[in-house]
């Protein structure tokens, strides 16, 4: 099982490496320098909101699916029908709620014409994610893994018309944006559709309301989960928006700083998708899970300190390389909010074990607690700090929800606590973050700098045998799929 998660991680990170970033840094970043920080704030704030009651859309039937399809394939061809048909049902359910929502809290006119739009593609990425769950469900990681950058290639060609091309006039508008999106949704919800259907061997759809309330009792706890994660994740931008005088530019310096972090997420959530089918399949053979945990985490703890030292001690240099406006600002929030991502990854390792364990109750309690937790210290830390309020805030929450979870998973799966490990993690980050404070008082380019900082971060980490690649070497030589 580890030879089968070390090919497809690679196999995905080269997709997700080849397309996300440019999308990220190329395409969205260049959205906002055109239109400006005030309109991509309140895009950025309309976004999120779109976000919050995501769930509805899904109701936990994704994670259950991914992790019941992978027990047992022969229930594809049973579901599927009926799920589409629940979906459908929901995504109704979802568009009236948030509006209304939306509605409550003011915004009017244009801003519920372009929500309106963001709550169909968000429809239609649940949609894809539901039908990605069945084919990672059956195993088919390669098919998923090409799908999983199929929409943001083709955005990347339209906005690319849109913006460098001109061909819709001189003056790009946010509108625009959204409209790429829906485009190029459709088209991957469309292809993914087929190869699914032709998997379920797919005749018509049906509607039964029985099958519905089986499906919803199985997958409720699941929905709480990610209703919980997804308000600590996302009402940030909201917040700002809605507490502040001048929230819409706010929002959109948080956007800024915050956007690396999104693209550094997007490739730690690949781990997740891999992970859940493969951790559920081993659970259900009784299989130990900790040389899979450990091996994981160190794939992607790794990289991600590196990463946030990185980013830390050059946070200057990559927002005014990146953004044209708040330069000075962004490089503030941005330095916090990147500490964020060791947590999130920990999260995307222990959460999505103890997800295919089954153990939600715990998972929901600590998502709880960490909405909880970040809705208050915003309402403390915005008014006063601003954006950087926000970004203090979601620091604390991920890192307290991330020990949570895995201090839980340490009991739940009776794994043995390395001490051992445990220091050479402690010794890594000490010495990487001294690395960088060391670099960052070098006369010389801040980007060579940066690489060469974390060139040696890795071999630290080969030195303190935190990775092994001839044990690796070793595994992929012997171990059968």
């Amino acid at each position: 099982m580890q030879k089968k998660f070390i090919t497809n991680l690679a196999f995905l990170l080269f997709l997700n490496l080849l397309i996300k970033p440019f999308w990220i840094l190329g395409i969205d970043r260049a959205v906002q320098n055109t239109v400006g920080a005030e309109s991509y704030g309140i895009y950025s704030a309309l976004f999120n909101l779109s976000f919050l009651f995501n769930i509805i859309l899904d109701v936990g039937i994704t994670n259950y699916n991914n992790r019941n399809i992978a027990m047992h394939n022969h229930l594809l061809e049973k579901h599927l029908s009926g799920i589409i048909m629940l979906r459908l049902v929901l995504a109704l359910a979802y568009t009236v709620i948030s509006l209304s929502v939306a509605w409550i809290l003011g915004y009017q006119g244009m801003q519920l014409g372009i929500l309106l739009v963001m709550l169909i593609n968000q429809a239609l990425i649940s949609f894809i994610l539901y039908l990605r769950s069945n084919i990672a469900g059956l195993q088919l990681f390669k098919i998923d893994s090409m799908i999983s950058v199929l929409d943001r290639a083709i955005m990347i060609i339209i906005c690319s018309l849109l913006i460098w091309g001109h061909i819709a006039g001189d003056e790009f508008k946010i509108e625009w944006f959204v409209w790429a999106q829906t485009l190029a949704y459709v088209i991957t919800a469309a292809i993914t559709f087929f190869i699914v259907a032709k998997k379920a061997k797919l005749r018509k759809l049906q509607w039964n309301p029985t099958f519905f309330f089986i499906v919803l009792k199985h997958s409720y706890p699941f929905a709480i989960l990610i209703l919980l994660m997804t308000f600590y994740n996302r009402i940030d931008s909201v917040m700002i928006e809605r507490l502040l005088p001048n929230g819409a530019e706010q929002a959109g310096i948080y956007a800024q700083s915050y956007r690396l972090l999104d693209a550094s997420n997007m490739i730690a959530y690949l781990f997740s998708g891999l992970l859940l089918p493969m951790f559920s399949h081993m659970i259900k053979k009784k299989q130990p899970l900790q040389e899979l945990a450990e091996l994981s985490f160190s794939f992607i703890a790794i990289p991600a300190i590196a990463l946030i030292a990185f980013c830390f001690y050059f946070s200057h240099d990559i927002m005014g390389l990146l953004y044209h406006a708040h330069v000075d600002a962004s490089a503030a929030v941005f330095r916090i909010v990147m500490c964020c991502f060791l947590a999130i990854s920990s999260v995307y390792i222990f959460g999505t074990m103890l997800t295919a364990n089954g153990n939600l109750k715990y998972l929901n309690l600590i998502a709880l607690s960490g909405m909880v937790l970040n809705i208050v210290l915003n309402l403390i830390l915005i008014p006063r700090y601003f954006s950087l309020g926000a970004a203090y805030a979601s620091m604390i929450t991920q890192f307290a929800s991330a020990g949570l979870q895995i201090i839980l998973a340490h009991k739940v799966f009776n794994f043995k606590f390395q001490k051992l490990l445990a220091l050479k993690y402690v010794i890594h980050i000490s010495t990487t973050f001294y690395l960088f404070f060391a670099l960052s008082n070098f006369e010389s380019n801040w980007f060579i700098k940066g690489i060469i900082g974390c060139l040696i971060s890795f071999l630290i980490a080969l030195g303190l045998k935190i990775i092994r690649p001839f044990e690796l070497i070793r595994l992929l030589k012997s171990e059968q799929q």
